[in-house]
């Protein structure tokens, strides 16, 4: 991985927490007003929705995904990644633990 930290930033240390703690993210802050979202997610069937664009970095593990418009679902591995556009739906399939990275646009 050619960047694997992220220096002088602010995380929150709250967790975000979904489908009853099957998705867990903690949300980090960047001087530029940017922030991340670095966070697991344990095997299961999952849908989000977004406001803002994303882009999701697969660290560890694999995701099956069916993006917005799209008629078959992808496969992403470690580093691999997916754009979301903003107010869309996107569903995964997580057969294994999988460690992403979120970017909000």
């Amino acid at each position: 991985m050619a960047n694997d930290r992220f220096e002088n930033v602010t995380a929150i240390k709250k967790a975000n927490v979904y489908f009853d703690g099957k998705v867990t993210s903690r949300t980090i802050l960047f001087a530029d007003g940017s922030r991340k979202t670095l966070g697991v997610m344990l095997p299961g069937d999952y849908e989000f929705s977004t406001g803002a664009p994303e882009v999701m970095e697969v660290l560890g593990g694999e995701m099956m995904v069916l993006l917005p418009g799209k008629p078959e679902w992808q496969t992403f591995k470690v580093g691999d990644s997916f754009n979301v556009p903003a107010n869309a739906s996107f569903k995964l399939q997580i057969a294994v633990v999988a460690d992403y990275c979120c970017s909000y646009e």
